[in-house]
């Protein structure tokens, strides 16, 4: 079989006509349906399915031999779950609505318009993909294992929102529709991508491409192609990507940033799967799985006008979201040993041990790189190490250079939030009391952040391990003299 046929299982097209056989063919083929059964004989119709399965049967109602309501009830038993459209030129009530009872989906009235049948078919082959994803996610509640774990053994992880995502992957993989992979960055939205290729059973290539930096001329010449001579330097005809992934999986990554022209060209070919070469008036169906990512929020750039809402709507028929490495913080001693292990085989040298006050230390940071920022954090400190235990020293110069844990990043807070304390004469309090209490919340808030590890916590404040040690004891002991002093007003 080519490996570029679609759709994956034939449509099985029966008639006693051969004129009207090739007329279907030719309609389908133009359509973009490249394997496509045809059936002359009505009597080679149930060997065939007892052998083959298939994706959609057009059946003739009127045949010699064996009609077309004595094939249904026989079709129905054999394969149930296949989509039956009955063609007939017999336009009688009485024959379609005994067919649609014995379980035809649809049925088409003869002579046939082309445009017709192409809708139906369309429509017939989305009901039969969505009721196949419903199965598949039924089974997926139902199953607490994966099926294919091997599909996501580049992702090193055991958070059970991450296992959800893993099942729902599985579920839509099969799909023709398009998937839109949200997160931020260093998340490893590329990384579910392929995963959903390799699921999908797709013959074609996974094929990135980061559009980001693309205006419409040179989106349109990169996933399009051009013909020789459309324009200056075009000395030959070149294929674009959606052409090198047929039959395969197109990852555009950052769509948000695509523009709006752009937008405009990958709508037609979501909906019809169809494009324009740049510089030609031929029209090119397409065979091709679209899989986006974006870090922006593409509902708020709909609500601004930046982003189109018809493109939109297409896009989020299956949607996953990745959630960043602090909503997942046991992921990262996973994560530390899995690219340990990694960079010291690459460097050939033997795999260190750590403290486990690491990670805690890892724990407590915010990681706005997420897993990409981890993995540049570990080979930065693999190769600054020398001692036969690694040395935290080289994480926490990263991590206190970037900013203070859980804060990093933050928008629109002072520098400094003590600034913002604000009294007036009648509820100023006592300056020992107000230095204790602020002492205490901040001891406690550095505690909470670094796990309980007082090494990490002593960092964060700037002082010494044994100066928060003793300053722990004296909180301890002062805690309930100081409580209800705090507002009470200087003398």
């Amino acid at each position: 079989m080519d490996r570029h046929t679609f759709p994956a299982r034939p449509i099985l097209v029966v008639d006693d006509e051969r004129a009207a056989l090739d007329g279907f063919e030719i309609t389908l083929v133009s359509s973009g349906y490249t394997n496509i059964v045809t059936l002359d004989d009505s009597r080679k119709v149930l060997p065939f399915l007892v052998k083959n399965n298939v994706e959609l049967i057009l059946l003739d109602l009127i045949m010699p031999h064996l009609s077309g309501s004595e094939l249904l009830l026989e079709i129905r038993r054999i394969c149930p779950d296949v989509p039956v459209l009955i063609i007939t030129a017999v336009n009688d009530v009485d024959s379609v609505v005994e067919c649609i009872r014995n379980g035809a989906q649809d049925y088409i009235i003869k002579p046939v318009d082309k445009d017709h049948l192409r809708n139906r078919v369309r429509k017939a082959l989305e009901v039969r993909e969505l009721e196949q994803e419903n199965a598949l996610l039924r089974e997926s509640l139902l199953d607490e294992a994966l099926l294919h774990p091997e599909a996501f053994a580049e992702i090193v992880t055991q958070d059970p929102k991450m296992c959800a995502i893993f099942k729902y992957c599985e579920a839509v993989a099969p799909s023709t529709r398009p998937i839109l992979i949200t997160g931020e960055t260093g998340t490893g939205k590329e990384l579910i991508a392929r995963s959903i290729h390799d699921l999908s059973g797709r013959k074609g290539e996974f094929v990135a491409v980061n559009i980001a930096a693309f205006d419409d001329p040179t989106f349109a010449d990169t996933l399009f192609g051009h013909v020789r001579g459309a324009f200056t330097g075009a000395e030959s005809a070149r294929p674009g990507l959606v052409e090198k992934a047929a039959g395969g999986t197109l990852f555009l990554d950052e769509i948000g940033d695509l523009p709006l022209p752009s937008q405009v060209k990958l709508l037609r070919l979501l909906q019809e799967q169809e494009y324009f070469p740049v510089g030609s008036d031929s029209l090119k169906k397409a065979n091709v799985r679209i899989v986006a990512s974006t870090l922006k929020n593409i509902g708020d750039l709909r609500r601004k006008g930046q982003f189109r809402e018809d493109l939109y709507y297409r896009l989020i028929t299956h949607q996953v979201h990745i959630p960043p490495l602090r909503e997942r913080p046991n992921d990262i001693p996973r994560l530390l040993d899995h690219f340990l292990d990694q960079d010291a085989r690459e460097l050939r040298r033997k795999r260190p041990s750590y403290h486990p006050e690491l990670v805690n230390l890892l724990r407590s940071y915010a990681f706005p790189g997420n897993v990409r920022e981890l993995r540049a954090m570990v080979g930065d400190a693999l190769m600054n190490h020398t001692s036969r235990m690694l040395s935290s020293e080289t994480f926490k110069r990263y991590i206190f250079q970037e900013g203070e844990p859980e804060t990093r990043g933050a928008e629109g807070r002072s520098a400094n939030p003590l600034d913002n304390l604000d009294f007036s004469a009648d509820n100023m309090p006592r300056l020992k009391v107000a230095t204790q209490k602020v002492a205490q919340i901040l001891i406690s808030q550095a505690m909470r952040i670094s796990c309980g590890n007082q090494t990490v916590a002593a960092r964060i404040l700037g002082i010494s391990q044994q100066a928060l040690s003793a300053k722990l004891k004296k909180v301890s002991l002062c805690e309930s003299d100081s409580e209800g002093d705090l507002d009470a007003p200087a003398r």
